[in-house]
């Protein structure tokens, strides 16, 4: 699914892309989420690299940011939770501060910031989905059931199946997704590799990481 970005916001300029790190250093933890989050009734589940230490039990590298996945229907609801936060829609290196309804429904991912220090703590992707059933943004005929996809560590943090974690990395393999493919696999189960081939043979024709599945 591809966005249609909204007129205006404000393109980062490159040290203002340099100081993000700074900016999502005091991030927030999975189980912090989690805590904010308890009682939703909208699923929502970590995404990205921390879904993948989740799943592997023990934190393995540090990361930049943290996110989570949400059905975009249920962003009103996530969003209350965080009472005295801005969020901010981003897409394609550019940013809309307090974003609009209209902004909001334009792009896919939305920075949680802290309007006393500018600082980030979350990163929500509002995903596209039909009711309970989850619809991939890189191929709009896969779909799954959410309660499918996410899966809960030993103290109910949810968090997305790692075979679609690998397969959002797949993209574009930069160091630090590479590191977590290899990590991850040999943790697979049986179905759980054929899946993930499955996936990465359909969006991703030919890509290097089948050889290893």
């Amino acid at each position: 699914m591809r966005e249609q970005l909204p007129t205006g916001g404000h393109r980062l300029s490159p040290a203002e892309i340099d100081a993000l790190d700074a900016r999502w250093s005091s991030c927030w933890r999975p189980q912090e989420v989690a805590r904010r989050l308890a009682g939703t009734t909208t699923p929502w589940c970590v995404a990205a690299g921390w879904a993948l230490d989740l799943f592997r039990g023990e934190q393995t590298r540090e990361h930049g940011d943290i996110e989570i996945a949400i059905p975009a229907a249920g962003f009103a609801d996530v969003r209350a939770r965080f009472p005295g936060h801005a969020f901010d829609a981003v897409g394609s290196g550019r940013i809309w501060e307090n974003a609009t309804p209209d902004e909001l429904g334009a792009t896919h991912q939305t920075w949680l910031r802290d309007p006393a220090t500018g600082d980030y703590r979350l990163d929500v992707f509002r995903e596209p989905h039909q009711g309970d059933t989850w619809i991939c943004r890189r191929d709009a005929t896969i779909r799954l059931p959410y309660r499918d996809i996410i899966h809960h560590t030993g103290d109910a943090v949810p968090y997305l199946a790692p075979e679609l974690v690998l397969l959002f990395k797949a993209k574009h393999v930069r160091p630090k997704d590479q590191a977590d493919f290899d990590g991850t696999v040999p943790h697979l189960t049986r179905d759980q590799r054929a899946t993930l081939a499955g996936l990465l043979a359909r969006v991703h024709p030919g890509h290097a990481w089948l050889a290893h599945l």
